[in-house]
């Protein structure tokens, strides 16, 4: 992954960081899902100048969060301290995890991992399977096949584009998927729910995905731990 280039450059303007300051509505719609049925660490992997993990830490979760990009770590503890939360933040390779096993409940990777090509995610996956709980839940987004962007540039591996000289991060790799992909790729997850949604910009669609990983309860008998919708 080598978006976090250009993102660090982004996170550096006051500009670059007006956009991506507040949570998305998915983003806090599952949080209180989850946290209505016991989910307490979370960990927001990219997680840019720190808009998801700010907004766990205030409504009570353990938060931690990591990105590449030193820039947008910075950033993050600044305004952690504004604000008067405690996160946990670091810099790290996404391959890397710094974290042990089982530490989390939650892992968010928002708008960021498809910044890679298929060998790229499988590691970084393996790592969220790492970290993850059993039962806990992966939530993502992917960028869709419908989204305007997918064949522009040169391929330089399978639905993985770069664009040279885009004046943004296209430059960089993308990879686009469609829902038989989904379920391909995200081996050892279960697939809870898929919404292909259209951002802000008319075209710009992306898959908001929620994955859990096997878990047991006492008896032995495998479910998610977090599968349950509220209310149900």
């Amino acid at each position: 992954m080598t978006a976090h280039l250009y993102w660090d450059e982004v996170w550096r303007t006051d500009g670059g960081r007006a956009d991506w300051s507040r949570p998305h509505p998915w983003v806090v719609d599952e949080a209180a899902r989850l946290q209505a049925l016991g989910a307490k660490d979370v960990l927001d992997l990219g997680c840019g100048v720190g808009r998801h993990a700010l907004f766990y830490a205030e409504q009570g979760l353990v938060s931690s969060a990591t990105d590449r990009s030193p820039e947008a770590v910075r950033v993050g503890l600044d305004e952690s301290a504004k604000r008067g939360v405690n996160i946990a933040f670091e810099v790290a390779d996404f391959t890397e995890l710094p974290y042990p096993d089982a530490s989390f409940d939650l892992v968010l990777a928002f708008n960021v991992v498809y910044h890679n090509d298929e060998a790229g995610l499988a590691r970084v996956l393996a790592e969220v399977r790492r970290v993850l709980r059993p039962g806990g839940v992966y939530q993502s987004t992917m960028l869709s096949k419908r989204n305007g962007e997918y064949g522009r540039g040169d391929e330089v591996s399978p639905n993985t584009f770069c664009q040279p000289g885009a004046p943004d991060d296209k430059v960089h790799p993308h990879m686009y998927v469609d829902a038989a992909d989904l379920v391909r790729l995200h081996e050892g997850f279960r697939l809870l729910s898929a919404t292909d949604a259209e951002h802000e910009k008319p075209g710009s669609f992306h898959w908001h995905c929620v994955f859990d990983t096997p878990g047991q309860d006492v008896a032995g008998t495998r479910h998610g731990r977090f599968a349950q919708r509220a209310g149900e």
